[in-house]
């Protein structure tokens, strides 16, 4: 652990576990979108939406992080010209 006063570290076996989580339930999702009965059209849209949703839960997960760290990732771009 840390000696930084409000800094938590995770342990090894947690990211080892949340690590193996995802790569089960992503193996899970694939194997029965492809042992799916249907068109190849539709278990490619499956396919897509399923990375789509996961893409889209890490950057909420970074988000969520970010601000409860304070931090406020400053965008990328300036919006009408503002710096």
């Amino acid at each position: 652990m840390s000696d930084t006063p409000g800094k938590q570290q995770n342990t090894a076996a947690f990211y080892g576990q949340a690590v193996a989580s995802f790569a089960v339930a992503m193996a899970a999702t694939a194997i029965g979108i492809y042992q799916l009965s249907a068109d190849a059209w539709v278990r490619a849209f499956l396919a897509i939406a399923v990375l789509y949703l996961v893409t889209s839960a890490f950057t909420l997960s970074k988000v969520i992080r970010d601000r409860q760290e304070g931090t406020g990732a400053a965008p990328s771009y300036a919006p009408h010209g503002k710096h």
